[in-house]
């Protein structure tokens, strides 16, 4: 005889499951599919030079790292239902290029280190707790200096030849060329007349007004003609030229191609290895990974993606599980990061099928073409990825417009200019706790000044 409560969990369980498929389903749905598409290039003016500097510098394994962070960015899509990206850790990645004995077991140690303590904040709640009593003027803070200083590294890839490899610049760029500075300058401005400023209700409103105004065919032909503009895959058709231009640079690399997916092997990490990865990558790494990764990333998704749920708690936990499973295998270190979200939203990405659709490229890549691909990147035009990088900046730093208050902009302000001259998010952060903190105990003295409050009651 059948038990009815065996059958009603049955029926819970399979209730649950197909909630469960129907929201991977949802979050994975195209809003819209060039758009989507075009927002999967977003990210990839920070990707690519740092991947490619490591790959060049200390031999990083491009193959397994294309299959790692291909997959991470398609559970990261299924999940959040967002264009969240995945990105290199930027502090342990200036560590190994800088320092000739920090190398790739080094960079795995500091990785696994590293996720593993957000993994910790994540599981324990302590990380909710860390997002609740940051402030808000902090965050805009962080994400104003990580805006800009995406964009100033973007207008030094533009104007100046790189040695990504040693990450450093060198002479101007010549005007004319397959990387010139004319071809970078004639990309912004294909992106600019594509994509305007980025508000998605501008031509909404354009349109609307439009319809009320019976002024003939004349501007029915010029609101078409936007409509066509403004759906042209801006991103994509630059990348897409980057890639034809890369080939036309080095047509040996693709002779020198190798079919078949990189080997696949553990990192085998010393003591030694753990400690200088913990001290020179963890240490620099965390502060950044904890505001960044985390903090800033949910606050934007919150912001651009008001009824998706990003929680601080799943997010810090995402970043701890890949890399604990990635880094063993010698996959880049990789986080998620508000500049990447601006990025990606700037360019169109507005579901996970974003981001599912740029890690499936990165999955088939890895796998057909392995390492050999490294050949290609290296003479991508570094001047065309400044243009994306360029744009995926001033897009992170323009959510910062929100600070309403003079206070909170002042806050907000000191923790940029901090963050940005002692390039440390954590020095930033805590001069803006340190000035935050000061004006909340002002008011405790109804706004006097100092010298009204010394002297408090003398004639």
């Amino acid at each position: 005889m059948e038990n009815p409560l065996e059958n009603t969990n049955q029926i819970r369980n399979r209730g649950q499951r197909f909630n469960v498929v129907q929201k991977v389903k949802n979050n994975l749905l195209f809003r819209s599919k060039w758009a989507e598409i075009n927002g999967a290039m977003g990210d990839l003016g920070t990707y690519i030079p740092i991947i490619l500097a490591l790959t060049l510098a200390k031999d990083l394994n491009l193959g397994t790292t294309l299959i790692f962070t291909g997959v991470y960015n398609f559970v990261t899509g299924a999940i959040y239902g967002v264009p969240m990206p995945v990105q290199p850790m930027k502090s342990i990645a200036a560590v190994a290029i800088s320092d000739a004995d920090f190398n790739i077991p080094e960079v795995m140690a500091s990785g696994i280190c590293t996720a593993g303590i957000l993994l910790v904040l994540g599981v324990t709640g302590l990380m909710q707790l860390v997002y609740k009593l940051i402030p808000i003027s902090i965050v805009r803070g962080i994400q104003l200096a990580q805006g800009l200083s995406f964009a100033m590294t973007a207008v030094k890839y533009i104007r100046k030849v790189q040695n990504l490899s040693k990450s450093k610049s060198g002479a101007d760029r010549h005007w004319v060329g397959l990387d010139g500075l004319l071809l970078a300058i004639i990309c912004a401005c294909f992106i600019i007349v594509v994509n305007g400023a980025g508000d998605d209700n501008e031509y909404a409103a354009e349109t609307e007004s439009g319809a009320n105004d019976a002024s003939g065919s004349g501007n029915n032909r010029r609101k078409r003609l936007r409509k066509i503009i403004t759906s042209l895959p801006s991103a994509f058709i630059i990348f897409l030229l980057g890639v034809v231009l890369a080939i036309s640079r080095g047509p040996k690399a693709v002779k020198g191609f190798k079919f078949g997916p990189s080997p696949i092997e553990v990192v085998k990490m010393s003591k030694h290895a753990w400690k200088e990865g913990f001290i020179k990558g963890t240490i620099p790494q965390l502060p950044l990974s904890i505001l960044n990764s985390v903090i800033a990333v949910c606050k934007l998704s919150t912001d651009l993606f008001p009824e998706k749920d990003t929680s601080v708690t799943s997010v810090s936990i995402t970043v701890g599980m890949m890399n604990l499973i990635g880094c063993w295998f010698g996959a880049m270190p990789c986080c998620h990061g508000a500049g990447g979200l601006a990025g990606q939203y700037k360019f169109g990405g507005r579901s996970g099928g974003c981001v599912a659709l740029l890690g499936l490229a990165k999955l088939v890549l890895g796998l057909v073409l392995g390492s050999s691909l490294v050949k290609i990147l290296d003479q991508f035009p570094v001047g065309v990825l400044g243009v994306l990088l360029l744009f995926a900046g001033i897009e992170l730093a323009i959510c910062s417009r929100d600070m309403n208050s003079k206070e909170d902009a002042f806050v907000m302000l000191i923790c940029t200019a901090v963050s940005l001259v002692g390039s440390s998010a954590a020095l930033g952060f805590l001069c803006g706790i340190v000035v935050y903190l000061l004006l909340r105990l002002r008011k405790l003295y109804g706004g006097q000044s100092s010298s009204a409050i010394c002297f408090h009651g003398n004639p």
